[in-house]
């Protein structure tokens, strides 16, 4: 299955690494490892994760207060959103 990235999600994610990159280089990449680990479990199993009210796919970071929107079809999936748990539930949503 092929996995993209909407364009505007790749700019979410560039803006939350820089931010914890400013706290420190370790939190930064530990931010990577959990993004990392997010995106393989999307593609390997993302029927496994659930419906958000959006009616996309939400998988949660474990230790980072972030989650990604995506939707999934028979040949692909792709990320719309990576947003923060306390951001604006419609931030995003537009995006296709």
């Amino acid at each position: 299955m092929n996995l993209h990235f909407h364009p505007e999600a790749k700019d979410d994610v560039r803006t939350i690494a820089e931010k914890y990159g400013e706290v420190s280089e370790r939190v930064h990449e530990r931010f990577w490892t959990e993004l990392e680990s997010a995106i393989q479990r999307i593609g390997e199993f993302p029927e496994r994760h659930h419906l958000d009210a959006s009616g996309y796919r939400r998988a949660n970071l474990e230790k980072f207060p972030y989650h990604l929107l995506f939707e999934t079809s028979d040949t692909e999936t792709r990320i719309l959103v990576v947003r923060h748990n306390r951001r604006d539930p419609s931030f995003g949503l537009e995006r296709r």
